[in-house]
């Protein structure tokens, strides 16, 4: 019986012809030749933090998990090669030791580099850009089980390819990173009226330097992150205040509460107007890593789109209204990020100064007349989703948003000629490639 593999939100599952662990680069080449070999495709996967189904397959499963090591430390350049699988808590702790760490980081640290790079995972910052920016090179496995190394002086449209490739060019053993000297960060989240924080948006952001806005849903409330980098020595919060920022507040009380507006719909406004009293001022000041992550234990499934910065506060608050006016029982926070642009032909941010929208709902709620209501919102704004969260994009509407989208192509079809990469997300999402040897799965 063929083993099953499931997402971290349990609502994609696959049953590949057979899960491959491989331990090494040298393995991971046989795995994918012997997968050609057999008239199989490939996928890889990190940690299933995907929502879409972007690593389904009836083919061959590439399970990098055990492909995790540090590699190389250089403390003077901050260049550090790293395996593809590593997890990203795993790998901030790393560097942390080197006294490094990643310029910026999304809120969850849970995935594999691999997977948070080859979706454009980002964090919140006008002056930096996605996690995939950083990549200075890479080392590729082809369908052939080759492996190619990839960098901007030896093949700069690879480069730009690779960093964001949504796993359709080949399997990527490993990274070489650019990353900085380690910082700490002082955080201060605490609830604000919704009217002053988009009326003074973008001076808000340009005075952190990481600034996000958590919108609550059915309140004219929003709560802030606001972040500043500081040489002063941290002082985490106590472990009372944490437990019960981190876990009751954050955690319990919010799932509680997703839950039994999924149940009452009736009722979500009320339980919305209690979260805002709930939540309370909390201050972290500690190294960047044990700031930038949260814990996430509610189980939930996500939209996200980028847009033009310019149209961020116009978008939240079409989007805010949208529950209001439809009733909708949704009580996750809406959140509001940015950053800098970047030329990675696949990059959310490509060209231009992009402000993230995100959309929750629970697992088991009905999300589908929402994400479908907010697409339409962030299509005006000529929106690019999340590549490993909920959309309902195809390469026919994507590719006009992408102005590197034949570049790209053109180095997929190089690379992976037979489409053994491609599965139906990424046929969905990319297109189809180059007409070779048939493969299945």
């Amino acid at each position: 019986m063929a083993e099953k593999w499931r997402n971290w939100a349990g609502q994609q599952t696959c049953a590949p012809t057979r899960i491959e662990r491989p331990a090494s680069e040298e393995q991971l080449s046989e795995v994918v030749a012997r997968a050609v070999r057999d008239g199989l495709r490939v996928r890889p996967v990190g940690s299933g933090h995907s929502f879409t189904d972007a690593c389904l397959t009836d083919g061959v499963m590439v399970d990098q998990s055990g492909m995790q090591r540090v590699l190389d430390v250089d403390p003077v350049s901050g260049l550090v090669t790293v395996e593809a699988g590593i997890k990203l808590h795993r790998l901030t702790a790393e560097l942390h030791r080197y006294g490094l760490a990643l310029e910026n980081q999304g809120d969850i640290d849970k995935q594999s580099l691999a997977g948070a790079l080859a979706t454009a995972t980002h964090g919140t910052g006008e002056r930096f850009c996605n996690l995939s920016a950083n990549v200075v090179g890479c080392r590729l496995v082809t369908a052939t089980g080759e492996v190619v190394e990839i960098d901007e002086a030896r093949d700069p449209d690879a480069w730009r390819a690779a960093r964001v490739s949504v796993g359709a060019l080949g399997v990527i053993s490993r990274y070489t990173l650019r990353c900085v000297p380690a910082f700490r960060i002082r955080r201060i989240d605490e609830i604000r009226p919704a009217a002053d924080v988009l009326a003074d948006l973008d001076r808000l952001v340009a005075a952190h330097d990481h600034f996000e806005v958590l919108a609550l849903p059915h309140t004219d409330k929003v709560l802030t992150y606001a972040s500043r980098r500081t040489d002063r020595p941290a002082a985490p919060p106590g472990r009372v205040t944490a437990w019960w920022n981190d876990d009751v507040v954050s955690n319990v009380g919010l799932g509680v509460a997703c839950h039994l507006g999924r149940l009452l719909p009736g009722a979500a406004p009320g339980i919305a107007r209690t979260l805002t009293r709930v939540i309370g001022r909390y201050e972290q000041l500690d190294d960047s890593y044990r700031v930038f992550a949260h814990q996430r234990r509610v189980r939930f499934t996500e939209m996200e789109y980028a847009i033009p910065r310019v149209h961020a506060a116009e978008a939240l608050e079409r989007v805010r209204a949208l529950i209001v006016d439809r009733r909708l029982p949704v009580l996750f926070p809406i959140e509001l990020r940015f950053t800098a642009p970047d030329d990675a032909f696949l990059s959310t941010a490509y060209g231009r100064d992009t402000a993230y929208l995100a959309v929750h709902h629970v697992v088991r709620a009905e999300y589908e007349a929402f994400f479908r209501a907010v697409e339409a919102i962030m299509d005006e704004y000529e929106g690019r989703p999340h590549w490993g969260k909920r959309h309902f994009q195809t390469a026919t509407t994507l590719a006009p948003r992408y102005p590197g989208w034949q570049d790209f192509q053109a180095v997929r079809a190089r690379l992976d000629p037979d489409g053994v990469f491609t599965n139906d997300y990424v046929a969905r999402v990319l297109g189809p490639v180059g007409v070779g040897r048939a493969v299945t799965g």
